[in-house]
């Protein structure tokens, strides 16, 4: 097996995970970044690790003034900032029902997380109202087996019977299935787009959205009306979803894709990752396999994650 083999990969993503899955560890806040300029960024369609870095260079009105001049040249290609006001933006938003709130919300449990990272974000789009008190991600695959769903489903509706949040990302598959467990239960739900809020995507979970907001929860995204979903969203969102959690859980997953970009953020954040086994023989189950192998905390059954997460330090991030 050659050094650039897939099975070589994995063994250096597992080394890089050991010894750093299920710690916690404190984080500070921000101030807030509140501006007009910052309002007008958030309807440009920039990459959150390049803004990141204006941002940190020029501050939101000198990002702005440069992107207007075009003195960013092909980097800032595509941000057209010239003939919506802000005032017409708003409106717009108070006609769709959507909230803009700038980041970190110092007296906020979870909205005082957010705002903090070099990448972001800076600001949310909202419908609802996003829950204080504790919080877990639930994670997995689209393409998730009837197994996978039952337990997501059941994790949800255990979780929000305990009293937690529970985030995950309107997906189908593991999120759908973990949010409409929290809705059975009467709890509170936290989804995180990677697309417009405007934006019935995907199609089928629109009603499920519309259950977790009724319930008091919220339905959050970085991204302006309009936006479609593309591919390359859905790594940001999941670094929201991330942060706004006490500890992510990952209920079936294969080795690649988005539920293993959300633990390689939470490992990064010192966010606890707990993971529930599945059959070795299913790729499916291979992430959480993995992760386990590599010292994810195990959760055999929704009574025994509510037992476990009661004696995590959360306080500690």
């Amino acid at each position: 097996m050659g050094p650039g083999s897939p099975r070589r990969e994995d063994d250096r993503r597992s080394r890089r995970r050991r010894g750093r899955l299920g710690r916690p560890r404190r984080r500070g806040l921000g101030a807030p970044r509140v501006s007009e300029a910052l309002f007008r960024l958030a309807h440009l369609d920039l990459a959150p690790d390049r803004l990141g870095e204006w941002l940190r260079r020029w501050g939101a009105d000198g990002t702005l003034r440069r992107i207007e001049a075009g003195a960013l040249g092909s980097r800032g290609r595509g941000a057209s900032v010239v003939g919506v006001s802000n005032e017409a933006r708003r409106r717009e938003l108070a006609r769709l029902g959507i909230d803009f709130v700038t980041l970190p919300v110092p007296d906020h449990e979870r909205l005082g997380r957010l705002g903090v990272a070099p990448t972001g974000p800076w600001w949310l789009f909202l419908r609802g109202t996003v829950p204080e008190g504790p919080a877990v991600a639930v994670v997995g695959t689209r393409t998730c087996t009837a197994y996978g769903r039952t337990l997501a489903r059941a994790y949800g509706r255990a979780l929000a019977e305990a009293g937690w949040t529970v985030v995950s990302g309107l997906a189908r598959g593991i999120d759908a299935a973990a949010h409409r467990g929290v809705v059975e239960a009467g709890g509170r739900g936290i989804a995180v787009v990677g697309c417009g809020l405007d934006v019935p995507y995907p199609r089928a979970n629109v009603g499920l959205a519309r259950d977790l907001v009724a319930a008091g929860g919220a339905v959050v995204s970085e991204y302006p009306p309009g936006t479609r979903p593309h591919p390359g969203r859905f790594p940001a969102r999941n670094r929201i979803l991330v942060e706004l959690a006490d500890a992510v859980v990952v209920v079936e997953t294969g080795v690649r894709g988005g539920s293993m970009l959300t633990v390689a953020h939470a490992l990064d954040l010192g966010v606890p990752v707990f993971a529930v086994p599945g059959d070795v023989d299913r790729s499916t189950s291979r992430g959480c396999n993995l992760l386990l192998r590599d010292g994810a905390h195990p959760v055999l059954d929704p009574d025994d994650l509510v037992a476990e997460l009661s004696v995590l330090p959360l306080a500690d991030r």
